[in-house]
């Protein structure tokens, strides 16, 4: 192995050796543990620490990295204390997780590092948020994001790259391929030769380095991040290196030809450089032994005080309140000057509107730009406020809803708009194991909303007609919104951009151009999780939300003789469950009304609550109307018997009469 020092000084030569030395040292002492059972699980980068020291050593502290599970390296580097850590791998509270994830599926803000999770691809998508918010500062930063070999055949790796090629983004995407995902080999994973091919066909430049040697790392990166700084680009960097552990150490190696282990071996990352500092004079065999001593003090110090910290005691509110971020709900109220206008006229006057007052809300989208989206919804926002803050986007919408993350986590307010509701289930696993979990696991909220034109009665077919709040109402971590009035729509929509956590907004598409509404000209808010009461009565309490609400209103126009409280939820997640209980004492008997299909959906939810905490007060079951259990069809007839409009009169007659 040659080492080509440039223009390194001994000083820093030295210094990537202890950097390099750190983690090596942490992982041969955890090795020991986990034989002695005091560790239970432990993913070893022994032969890549190279990569992880190097390009963390290069990028500046304020300049956030998203390492792997096994880029011990990247946080020795950021110099996070040693007992925190050890905390973390022990499910201490002083950790980063208090206990609630392993490892290093973490991240801190405090050390701008953003950790995994499991679904390896979506931290791709978070980089590229992130550098766009960088270059929306015009700050310089480059961020670095690293993936395994193995992660590169994922859809969300080429949507990231996709995007930052076209948004021209800081970020340096980062290969560690070491041979194997988990133990699978590299030929039954792709088929051209270099993983680095693959920036080709995005337009991306790439490098192919030596991962197990520090100074060429060092050296390239140092190169790369200036030149990115003068001209902002994406750049993928296939790092050659190799795992000398399991994929975890339960898995071992025995799917590894011995001789190919021999081969690494004499390519160690430490090894190697620590003998040409030697042969060279640059490091002495004392200076080696005292670095040794001083880590080996620090881990062994470090270790006692995880130790000595107490176990984690379980309460249900210390979990419960960590799901979402707290947010005081500020209320804005209206003076008198209204205008009666449209759903959809509402929808885009609270986005309009928010856009001015929070200069740092990003929104993004398919055709959002200059065609105005779908529904024409932000039509001329781009001569308003800029491409750089209505911006479209490539068809990819995984990636987009982590790069919504990512915007969050460097300090801006994203909107995701699906063109369609349905389409949300390609972007299905950024917004529940992502947005859903990342306050809870770590403390990073997520301060993204997703925008959801949904809903049937417009012979669109099977996926442009759904209404799947039912998917995301079951999520922790998740706000659920669904307005059936302009007004609500307005005052909600504020108050969902506001709040820090992540909401899924849904807007009825039948709704946009048919229902008005006098809606106030001013800014103004309302508070999620407090439903309306659209009718009073005392005979029976009706529960809706969405389209249903009207056409509940459709039939107790028809009939004036039924006396019914009519319940519009518009938030799902949170639930009024008091205005529900409260009506439901009152007249005795409920009804829920949904546009989703019956099995699964949140009026089950609803029915069993009411059943448990009002059942001394029904005088008849409670009933659930909904579509079918089908999928929605197109032809008007099969529609229009798909859709719960023409079963919910006879039903509400047949509890009236029970």
């Amino acid at each position: 192995m040659i080492f080509y020092r440039q223009n390194l000084t001994n000083t820093e030569l030295l210094d990537l050796y202890k950097k390099i030395l750190k983690p090596r040292l942490i992982e041969e002492k955890m090795l020991i543990l986990i034989r002695q059972g005091k560790v239970s699980k432990w993913f070893s980068g022994i032969g890549q620490e190279a990569i992880a020291v190097g390009v963390t050593a290069v990028l500046d502290q304020s300049e956030y990295i998203l390492p792997m599970h096994r880029n011990l390296g990247v946080f020795t580097t950021r110099e996070i204390p040693l007992h925190r850590l050890f905390s973390q791998w022990q499910g201490k509270a002083n950790g980063f997780t208090k206990g609630r994830d392993r490892s290093f599926h973490f991240g801190t803000q405090e050390y701008n590092i953003i950790g995994m999770i499991s679904h390896l691809g979506p931290q791709l998508g978070i980089a590229d948020g992130i550098a766009l918010a960088n270059r929306l500062q015009d700050n310089k930063k480059i961020t670095a994001v690293f993936t395994g070999e193995g992660a590169t055949s994922e859809g969300d790796f080429h949507e990231a790259l996709n995007i930052a090629a076209v948004w021209k983004l800081p970020v340096m995407f980062i290969i560690e391929n070491n041979g194997y995902g988990l133990s699978t080999p590299t030929n039954e994973q792709y088929a051209c030769e270099n993983l680095a091919d693959k920036g080709i066909g995005y337009g991306i430049e790439s490098w192919i380095i030596d991962g197990n040697n520090i100074v060429e790392v060092y050296n390239k990166l140092s190169q790369l991040k200036k030149e990115m700084q003068e001209n902002p680009r994406p750049i993928l960097l296939e790092f050659k290196t190799f795992r000398m552990r399991g994929h975890e150490e339960a898995s071992g190696t025995k799917y590894v030809p011995q001789d190919l282990m021999d081969q690494w071996e004499l390519r160690d990352p430490v090894t190697n450089y620590r003998k040409y500092l030697t042969e060279n004079g640059i490091l002495t065999a004392e200076q080696d032994e005292q670095f040794h001593a001083e880590i080996k003090k620090e881990i062994d110090e470090n270790w006692a005080m995880a130790n000595a910290e107490p176990e984690i005691e379980p309460t249900y509110s210390g979990e419960l309140d960590d799901v979402y971020k707290s947010f005081q709900y500020e209320e804005y109220t209206h003076n008198s000057d209204s205008t009666n206008i449209r759903f959809i006229d509402a929808i885009r006057n609270s986005l309009e509107q928010s856009m001015w007052r929070h200069k740092n809300l990003v929104i993004m989208g398919q055709d959002i730009a200059e065609y105005g989206g779908a529904f024409k919804i932000t039509d001329g926002f781009v001569d308003a406020f800029g491409k750089g803050r209505i911006r479209n986007t490539p068809i990819c919408e995984s990636a987009i809803v982590s790069t919504g993350m990512g915007l969050s986590i460097n300090g801006y307010k994203a909107i995701v708009e699906m063109q369609f509701a349905d389409f949300v289930s390609t972007g299905f696993n950024p917004i529940v194991n992502l947005l859903a979990k990342s306050h809870y696991r770590w403390g990073e909220n997520a301060d993204v909303v997703v925008r959801m034109p949904c809903g049937g009665g417009t012979q669109a077919g099977p996926f442009h007609s759904q209404t799947n709040e039912a998917w995301f109402t079951k999520t922790p971590g998740l706000k659920v919104v669904y307005p059936a009035f302009p007004y609500d729509a307005k005052g909600l929509l504020n108050t969902s951009i506001n709040d820090p956590n992540p909401v899924l907004f849904f807007e009825h598409k039948l709704l946009y151009r048919s229902i008005y509404q006098d809606v106030p000209t001013d800014y103004y808010t309302i508070p999620l999780g407090k439903a309306a009461l659209v009718k009073e009565g005392n005979s029976v309490t009706i529960i809706s939300f969405g389209a249903p609400v009207h056409w509940a209103l459709d039939t107790l126009a028809k009939h004036p003789e039924i006396d019914a409280d009519l319940i519009d939820l518009r938030t799902l997640q949170p639930l009024d469950t008091e205005t529900i209980f409260a009506s439901v004492k009152k007249t005795g008997k409920a009804i829920i009304y949904q546009e989703d299909t019956m099995f699964g959906g949140i009026a089950s939810d609803i029915s069993a609550l009411i059943m448990e905490n009002c059942f001394e007060y029904l005088d008849a079951p409670v009933k659930r109307v909904a579509s079918l259990d089908s999928p929605i069809p197109f032809t008007k007839a099969l529609e229009d018997q798909f859709l719960p409009k023409n079963r919910f009169e006879e039903v509400l007659l047949e509890l009236l009469r029970y």
